[in-house]
């Protein structure tokens, strides 16, 4: 009985890997022009997103409000970052690893700096959240505090492209209308 069931199992195993193969593609990933093009669409709307909210943080920092009304608007935006991010990081994710040299190492770059924008939002996020607003002179300072440990977390998050480079997908990212 054990004979009839491992080379049962056996064949099972071989018909799953057949067809994963088949699914997949034979294993490879999309071209540099799709994952160029997917990776803009992505990043576009994030983009555009992260300028908004940035305004709206700037104008929310001179605006003639409560504490407690800044704060309530503040964690607001933070969080539509963080999820904008995460949108953003997902839909890296669901583009796969291009079929390039360093395809996975640069993906995965990519995945990597949007998870450490995130975090960086979700951290100011929690910070205000935690500020008192009884003094407001100490309110915004926080709130000073945290956007100035945003900033440099933004920044200490850029993607290092010196070790990526792939003259395939920066000749993509230069020739997709989504780039543009």
């Amino acid at each position: 009985m054990r004979t009839c069931r491992a080379t049962a199992a056996g064949k099972l195993t071989v018909v799953l890997a057949t067809l994963v193969l088949v699914v997949s593609g034979c294993g490879g990933g999309p071209s540099p022009r799709a994952w160029a093009a997917s990776v803009c669409e992505a990043l576009t709307p994030w983009r555009a997103e992260i300028s908004k909210l940035t305004s709206s943080t700037n104008q929310q920092m001179t605006a003639q409000t409560t504490p407690a009304q800044a704060k309530e608007n503040l964690v607001r935006l933070f969080a539509g970052a963080e999820e904008a991010s995460e949108t953003a990081r997902r839909r890296v994710a669901d583009a796969g690893v291009p079929e390039t040299e360093h395809g996975e190492e640069i993906s995965r770059g990519f995945r990597a700096t949007l998870e450490k924008v995130r975090d960086a939002y979700g951290r100011a996020r929690d910070t205000i959240d935690g500020l008192g607003t009884g003094e407001a002179t100490a309110f915004y300072d926080g709130v000073r505090a945290a956007v100035d440990t945003l900033t440099k977390e933004y920044d200490a998050s850029a993607l290092d492209t010196s070790k990526l480079n792939s003259e395939e997908l920066k000749q993509a990212f230069d020739e997709v209308p989504e780039c543009r």
